[in-house]
C-alpha cells in the first residue's frame, strides 16, 4: 500500500480526526512562510521580522510596525487552496473534528471549515485597545499609518498573537481537548518549530500521527506515516 492509498484508508476510517497545520498549508495560496529560502526571515529590512511583529515593538513603534503588517502579513486577495477545500469537505463529512491552526489568514474558514482553532489568533478580528471596538482587515489595510477608532481615536491592534505574547489559554485548552481524543491526527505544512504550539502534537495519543511537509520535521521518528510533498498537491488525490 502507497503512502496516499494509507492516508485515503486512514480518512476513510476516521470520525474525529484533527488536522493541525502551519504555514506550509497557505503557501500555495501565494502567502509566504516565515522559515522557507524565500520566506520572511530571510528578507531583508530595517529590523528582523521577528523583532517587528513584537509585542514590545508594537508598543514602541507602531508607525513601523504596521509598515510591515500591511505589506507582509494582510493578503487580502489570498484565495483557498485545494488543502483548505479538502479539509472542509473532510470535516462536512463526519472525518475530521477540528483544524488547528499556526495561520492567521482565515483561510479555512473562507474555504467553509466550521471547528478552526486559531493558535495565533487572526488578521481579520481587530479591536480598538481603548474602547475595544471591532474592526476588519480591510478597516486596517486602508488606514493611513496607524489605523485609529471611529469611535473614540484609539489606537487599534490586531488579534493575532505577537512575540513576547502568550497564546490564548481556551484556544489552547479546546486543542488540547480534540487532540487528545483524536483517533487521527495529521500535521501539515509546519516545520513543528514553534512553541507551544509544536508541542501539541505530544498530547496525541492515537496510533495514526501523519506528518506531511515538504521538508523533515524533528518528529519525522515519532509518526506513523510521513510523506513528502506540498500538501495542497497531496490532499488534492484524496476522496471524500
Amino acid at each position: 500500500m502507497t503512502e496516499l492509498e494509507t492516508l485515503q484508508k486512514w480518512l476513510d476510517e476516521s470520525r474525529k480526526g484533527v488536522f493541525f497545520g502551519g504555514a506550509g498549508v497557505s503557501t500555495e495560496s501565494g502567502i509566504p512562510d516565515f522559515r522557507s529560502v524565500d520566506g520572511l526571515y530571510n528578507q531583508s529590512y530595517k529590523y528582523p521580522p521577528e523583532t517587528i511583529i513584537s509585542h514590545s515593538f508594537f508598543t514602541r513603534d507602531p508607525e513601523e510596525f504596521y509598515r510591515f503588517y500591511k505589506e507582509k502579513m494582510l493578503w487580502l486577495d489570498a484565495r483557498p487552496n485545494a488543502a483548505h477545500k479538502k479539509l472542509a469537505q473532510l470535516e462536512a463529512a463526519g472525518k475530521l473534528a477540528a483544524i488547528v491552526t499556526q495561520n492567521i489568514d482565515g483561510l479555512h474558514q473562507a474555504a467553509g471549515s466550521v471547528n478552526v482553532l486559531e493558535l495565533h489568533g487572526s488578521v481579520h478580528r481587530n479591536y480598538c485597545m481603548k474602547c475595544r471596538q471591532g474592526y476588519d482587515a480591510q478597516y486596517v489595510k486602508d488606514a493611513q499609518g496607524v489605523p485609529r477608532c471611529r469611535v473614540c481615536g484609539g489606537m487599534i491592534k490586531p488579534d493575532v498573537v505577537l512575540y513576547e505574547e502568550p497564546l490564548d489559554g481556551e484556544t489552547m485548552a479546546r486543542a488540547v481537548e480534540a487532540i487528545q481524543e483524536a483517533d487521527l491526527m495529521i500535521v501539515g505544512g509546519t516545520s513543528l518549530a514553534v512553541y507551544p504550539a509544536a508541542g501539541l502534537i505530544n498530547y496525541y495519543r492515537g496510533s495514526r500521527l501523519v506528518l506531511i511537509n515538504k521538508t523533515p520535521t524533528p518528529y519525522d521518528s515519532h509518526a506513523d506515516l510521513v510523506i513528502a510533498g506540498k500538501i495542497g498537491e497531496i490532499f488534492s488525490q484524496i476522496e471524500v
